[in-house]
């Protein structure tokens, strides 16, 4: 968010829409204490019905390259990756160019 190193990806829903962020320490915690007045007066919810006896949940196939080939890739050409979490879509780009 400040383009500074995160730490954590925190994954939060507002609207019906789930999204996850890469903070740092300090972002994390000020998101938190920001939100906090609200999530102790809101009402946990649970994730989705619970799947019928028998029925298993779909995984779906992730596309794209292996993250942990971009981490090795991105680490390889001194680019700073996260050990955890999202990896951004400019370090994918230029894995992908490198590998062409």
């Amino acid at each position: 968010m400040d383009g500074g190193k995160a730490a954590e990806t925190v994954a939060f829903s507002l609207d019906g829409a789930s999204y996850e962020i890469d903070l740092s320490k300090k972002n994390a915690a000020a998101l938190r204490k920001a939100v906090a007045e609200f999530v102790e007066n809101g009402r946990r919810i649970r994730r989705g019905p619970p799947l019928a006896k028998g029925i298993q949940k779909r995984s779906f196939a992730r596309t794209g390259p292996s993250p942990a080939a971009v981490r090795e890739w991105a680490t390889s050409q001194g680019i700073a990756v996260s050990p955890r979490g999202r990896i951004s879509t400019e370090v994918v780009t230029q894995y992908d160019a490198a590998q062409s």
